[in-house]
């Protein structure tokens, strides 16, 4: 991959990367800041690039540790976070998805992900949403694939106590 391939990729990549931002950081206006400074930050480092690493792939970990120094700026500048909002939320309709019931489950799913912790919620999005392999996962997270696992089996032993008890 040349230097001036990654400008022509991005485009594509922006609607994926976004609802990623957005699922992260639970705000439209964070999620576009996140993947502005992604972007910027992989545009800038696009030598930094492996051969060998999905485009996509290396853009979700830029998009994720982004936003991860983020969290940290914030907990030393002292602010807190809005207080979460179910109405603020803006989800990316799955174009899959097509009966009242399943436009009702898929809802209800994603709003189990969003309460997750950061980190369940991180696997369970790129796996669960994006598609992303155990082991693309662990990459893009900066993690063991065992942690991934581990993170993503309680993930989901929380989500279907969610559904049982009625949540």
């Amino acid at each position: 991959m040349s230097s001036t391939d990654l400008p022509n990729m991005l485009p594509a990549m922006l609607p994926r990367l976004w609802a990623f931002a957005l699922r992260l950081t639970r705000d439209r206006h964070d999620a576009e800041d996140l993947v502005q400074r992604a972007c910027v930050r992989a545009l800038e480092r696009v030598d930094q690039l492996q051969p060998e690493t999905a485009p996509l792939s290396w853009m979700f970990s830029i998009v994720h540790t982004t936003w991860i120094n983020e969290l940290q700026a914030r907990n030393v500048r002292d602010r807190s976070s809005a207080e979460w909002d179910e109405s603020r939320i803006q989800n990316v309709p799955d174009q899959s998805v097509r009966t009242p019931e399943e436009v009702l489950m898929s809802r209800q799913i994603i709003g189990a992900v969003m309460r997750l912790p950061e980190a369940q919620r991180a696997v369970m999005l790129l796996i669960a949403l994006e598609g992303m392999s155990y082991a693309e996962t662990a990459e893009i997270l900066n993690v063991p694939i065992g942690t991934v696992m581990s993170r993503l089996s309680r993930a989901r032993q929380t989500i279907g106590e969610g559904f049982t008890s009625g949540r």
